[in-house]
C-alpha cells in the first residue's frame, strides 16, 4: 500500500482532493490517503475528508512555524509522496532539505507562464484573461522553495478562446486539473514517470 498525505490551507473547497480521493476508490488503487492536514478547520475541505473517513492534523500555530509542524508531522508519520491540493504557503529550503519525500502540486495555467508570487487561484484566472490568451491548463509539478519552480510532470492544455469572463476559464481548468492530478499520483507512486 503507497502512502499520500494531502496539504491544504485557508479556505480550501476540496475538489482536487476529492477528484484524488474518488480516482483511489474507482480504480481501486493500493494508495491510502493516510491523513490531510490543514490551516482552518472550517474549510470545506475539512467535511469532505471527515465524511470519508481520513484523519485531519490541524495546524494552528504562527505561519512562521508551519515548515517545522510540517516536518514534526511527517517524520512521525511517513508516507510515500506528499500532495498540495490548496496549500498556499511558501515550503522553505530547510524543510526539502530535511523531507525526503517528493512533493508535487497543482498549478491553474501552463507554466512557466502565470506562475511565481501572488499567481494562484482567480489571480492567475485573470490574468489569463486580461492577457486574450486562447489556450490554457493545468501543470502539475515538482515542488521546491521557489515558487511554481519545480520539475513538470504532466501539462494539459485546453481551447479558452470562447470565455468570456474568468470565472469561465476557472470553471474548464479545474476540470483539467481533476482529471491530470490523480493520474499523475498513481504514476509516481507506482514509478511509470
Amino acid at each position: 500500500m503507497r502512502k499520500i498525505a494531502i496539504l491544504s490551507s485557508g479556505k480550501s473547497r476540496g475538489s482536487n482532493f476529492l477528484a484524488i480521493y474518488d480516482y483511489i476508490k474507482i480504480k481501486s488503487l493500493p494508495i491510502s490517503i493516510e491523513y490531510l492536514i490543514v490551516t482552518d478547520k472550517s474549510a470545506p475541505i475539512v467535511k469532505i475528508a471527515l465524511d470519508r473517513g481520513i484523519a485531519i492534523k490541524y495546524f494552528e500555530e504562527s505561519k512562521k512555524k508551519i515548515n517545522d509542524f510540517l516536518l514534526d508531522i511527517i517524520t512521525q508519520n511517513p508516507v510515500d509522496l506528499i500532495v498540495l491540493a490548496g496549500f498556499m504557503r511558501k515550503l522553505s529550503s530547510a524543510f526539502f532539505q530535511n523531507i525526503k519525500i517528493v512533493v508535487i502540486n497543482v498549478h491553474p495555467a501552463l507554466l512557466p507562464k502565470y506562475g511565481g508570487k501572488g499567481m494562484y487561484g482567480m489571480n492567475v484566472h485573470k490574468a489569463v484573461f486580461e492577457a486574450e490568451e486562447k489556450v490554457s491548463g493545468a501543470t502539475i509539478h515538482i515542488v521546491d522553495e521557489l515558487y511554481d519552480n519545480g520539475f513538470i510532470l504532466c501539462q494539459k492544455e485546453c481551447d479558452i478562446s470562447m470565455c468570456k469572463s474568468p470565472d469561465d476559464i476557472a470553471k474548464i481548468v479545474l476540470r483539467i486539473e481533476h482529471e491530470i492530478y490523480p493520474k499523475t499520483i498513481e504514476k509516481i507512486l507506482f514509478s511509470e514517470i
